[in-house]
């Protein structure tokens, strides 16, 4: 691989000496592998979810139910990245007792 070939540099976007185990506002964004709109289109300025869009959705709107401690504050699902305002509270990332 030559430099031209070479990945790109990504800056690192941690605080240094900041404790992210520590509870609190976590604000998230997840892009789609080469930016691909896999999640709707945008019609007449809104957005319109697809089937994997809509999926996307209704698992963001479930991780409460799913993660003590863990809510959704807000999110949107984008053509190709979603972004989610986590709350995570004392009890968080512990994984609720599921009964069948």
């Amino acid at each position: 691989m030559n430099s031209e070939q070479a990945a790109p540099r990504r800056r690192k976007l941690r605080l240094p000496d900041f404790d992210y185990s520590q509870p609190g506002a976590y604000f998230v964004t997840i892009v789609s592998q080469d930016r691909k709109s896999l999640f709707g289109q945008i019609l007449e300025g809104e957005m319109v979810l697809n089937e994997i869009g809509e999926m996307i959705q209704a698992v963001i709107e479930e991780i409460p139910l799913h993660y003590q401690g863990v809510n959704v504050e807000a999110f949107v699902v984008m053509p190709n990245h979603i972004h989610v305002l986590f709350l995570f509270t004392d009890e968080a990332a512990t994984p609720l007792t599921t009964i069948w």
